[in-house]
């Protein structure tokens, strides 16, 4: 070990699992991200006579061991699509002289039937398949070519298999088994915790909050990841970080293969400090100082999320793990989820066009976008995309390459049967379409999560008993901010104040028990007593809590809100389907018990500067006016001011200034012409239009 690894003695579980590979046990092994599992097969392989062949998707990671390897004079080659012809033969003559030990491939190698008949003449002592995730289509980086492994092993006489992950849920890990044929199977689930690591979701309003505070992690930090969900993202972080100078490099799988590579390795050679990429990059990524790992958007899942985010920190250091959470970015991964997941209509409406479209050779050279073009109706070019996969996988097609052209062509395989012959699994289809919703629900829970160590919340969902919270996430973190302070009186009646706020929208299931009802929009809107409309709108104007907060400026309030938010007073339920917020046991506490609520006070806007800048926004739509209409638009505020004074409530309860400016702009003469105009419902057409339509006349008759 120490000769080829240099390394004297095992970490972790690595000693049990090189021992039971040596025996010749099946095993599933899933280790977190840099816990050692390659010395896990490459060390079995150097100590055995026969072959182990190392399954892999990843020609950069496998590319980066074979070379590390080879400098130490170990007898291990490579296969992958990327090789010369004379690179080929070169590792067929070297397994051909016996002498090679270990053996990596690329899971597309196995499609060749030739080259499974290479294998048939060498004594294969053990398969190791990395990734193996890639297996199950419950798992998050479902791969095909990964399919044929079970049945191309068993014609290889059945050797021993040993599969290896680092994101496993227990189902994932049976499908990986039943896939592969594994035998009793020795199955080691070891350590998801990652001590180093400080799991952080931050709340951000839009992507001016997401860009400032991706450049304040990277000033502070310097090394890392940010993983956005698209190309375009990447293409505007990356130029928002080079603008401010940071050494920056962007990956996605819109770039030519040789230069995503050079990127990859670029960065791996520390020639950059930061890589701004799709998922695409990562897998295999191990640069020891990466310090920081931002997630710009929502990812797809938790085995996703935790995968990417274990490339920070695999030096054992401190790193930090940031997910920036916008509700809104979901529909980002909805439109992922549709286009992974076509019904069985579509696939068969695919099918049956590409029989219409072949020609006599039953052939077809066209892009994906020109066949969404001939499709009866309109659909998700990722969705057709994965149907050609679904009929190339069943036999049903096949694709090849179009020498000289970035294009694929399409062969029909049954070129005389029918859409409706074709016969497809619509229970499963369905089924994978509910689990990977629920994968990104469980993405929703763990950022909503507000009740606990967030390192807890993925060790329970992998399967594993958490110990004690991690001391380091933003909830631990939370418990012991030196920047929280103990609030004013004024600053703990208004807390209390919003937290009763919330407790009359709910529903109140017991002594300390409430159920949300409503979300953060309506419950602010109640405080400051903005009119509320819809069936729910007697209730709400009946509450105590209406109106009581009318002299706040709202993003006080709405700092106050994210704060209560952040340090656990309040919660956000999404059981329904829609955001509720609700309170915990800790807002209980200062509601009903008077705890003291602490909170970053100092970060909140105070009231003076707050209704300033609420003043100096309101007072920008008089400019918008000619300077009749912002005369009229002057006497409609003074009217507003004495109707309010009159009834005891702020005047922006009457009607906003932007309301009043359209009244001034538009002089609607009458009740239905004014009900066109935003801010005015039924309500307000009862108790306050009349006054003000009267005004607008009263006005109208003396300018003419």
């Amino acid at each position: 070990m120490e000769r080829f690894f240099g390394f004297s003695q095992f970490r972790g579980p690595q000693e049990g699992i090189v021992r039971d590979m040596l025996a010749g046990k099946d095993l599933l092994v899933v280790l977190p991200t840099g816990g050692g599992k390659s010395l896990c097969y490459q060390l079995p392989a150097l100590l055995s006579q026969g072959l182990t062949i190392v399954v892999s998707p990843l020609i950069a990671l496998m590319k980066d061991q074979v070379d590390v390897l080879r400098a130490r004079n170990a007898p291990v080659a490579v296969f992958h699509s990327l090789q010369s012809a004379d690179e080929r033969r070169e590792t067929l003559r070297f397994l051909e002289s016996g002498k090679c030990r270990l053996l990596y491939v690329a899971p597309e190698r196995f499609r060749a039937a030739g080259f499974l008949e290479s294998l048939r003449a060498h004594r294969i002592d053990r398969f190791a398949i990395d990734e193996a995730h890639c297996l199950s289509q419950w798992g998050h980086d479902f791969r095909p070519d990964y399919l044929r492994l079970g049945e191309s092993i068993q014609a290889l006489g059945n050797p021993p298999i040993a599969a290896f992950t680092a994101t496993a849920t227990p189902i994932v890990r049976e499908d990986i088994s039943k896939n592969l044929g594994l035998r009793d199977p020795v199955i080691r689930v070891s350590g998801f915790s990652r001590e180093n690591l400080a799991f952080r979701v931050r709340r951000v309003s839009g992507e001016k909050e997401k860009l400032e505070a991706v450049r304040n992690l990277v000033r502070q930090w310097r090394t890392g990841i940010i993983y956005c969900a698209t190309r375009k993202k990447v293409e505007k972080v990356s130029r928002a970080l080079a603008d401010q100078g940071a050494s920056v490099i962007s990956y996605h799988g819109g770039m030519e293969g040789n230069a995503r590579e050079e990127a990859q390795n670029r960065f791996m050679a520390r020639e950059y400090d930061v890589a701004v990429a799709t998922n695409a990059f990562g897998m295999g990524i191990d640069r020891a100082d990466v310090r920081f790992v931002i997630h710009y958007e929502l990812p797809g899942s938790p085995e996703a999320y935790y995968q990417e985010a274990g490339r920070a920190g695999r030096d054992g250091k401190p790193a930090e793990c940031e997910l920036l959470y916008n509700y809104a970015d979901r529909r980002t991964q909805e439109f992922f989820i549709e286009g992974s997941n076509p019904d069985a209509k579509l696939i068969r409406t695919v099918y049956s066009t590409l029989r219409q479209l072949a020609d006599a050779k039953n052939e077809l050279l066209l892009p994906i976008d020109d066949l969404v073009d001939h499709l009866p109706d309109r659909a998700n070019p990722m969705a057709v995309s994965t149907s050609i996969g679904i009929l190339s996988r069943t036999g049903w097609i096949q694709r090849f390459d179009v020498p000289g052209r970035r294009l694929k062509g399409t062969r029909l395989l049954r070129p005389n049967e029918r859409a409706s012959d074709l016969a497809l699994d619509d229970a499963a289809l369905r089924e994978k379409r509910r689990r990977d919703d629920q994968k990104l629900e469980s993405v929703i829970s763990f950022c909503e999560h507000s009740s606990g160590c967030r390192q807890d919340w993925i060790l329970d969902y992998f399967g594993e008993e958490s110990k004690e919270p991690c001391g380091k996430c933003d909830y631990c973190a939370s418990r012991e901010d030196p920047d929280l302070r103990a609030p004013s009186s004024e600053e703990q009646l208004l807390a209390r104040q919003i937290l009763s706020g919330v407790a009359r929208m709910s529903t109140r299931v017991g002594p300390r028990d409430w159920k949300a009802r409503f979300g953060k929009g309506k419950i602010l809107d109640c405080l400051m007593g903005v009119e509320p409309s819809g069936p729910t709108a007697e209730f709400i104007e009946s509450l105590s809590t209406f109106g009581l907060l009318a002299d706040q400026p709202k993003k006080r309030l709405q700092s106050i809100f994210r704060e209560l938010e952040k340090r656990h007073y309040l919660r956000t339920d999404r059981s329904e389907g829609f955001p509720l917020l609700s309170l915990t046991e800790r807002g209980v506490q200062v509601l009903l018990n008077g705890q003291t609520c602490h909170l970053d006070w100092d970060s909140i806007p105070n009231q003076r500067t707050a209704r300033r800048s609420s003043r100096s926004k309101a007072s920008k739509v008089i400019p918008e006016l000619s300077a009749e209409n912002a005369e009229l638009f002057e006497s409609l505020r003074e009217l507003r001011r004495e109707v309010a004074a009159e009834r005891g409530v702020p005047a922006f309860t009457i009607f906003h200034d932007q309301t009043l400016a359209d009244l001034a702009e538009d002089q609607p003469s009458n009740i239905d012409d004014a009900l066109r105009i935003k801010g005015i419902g039924p309500a307000k057409v009862e108790r306050e239009l009349p006054l003000f339509l009267a005004k607008i006349r009263e006005w109208s008759a003396a300018a003419s």
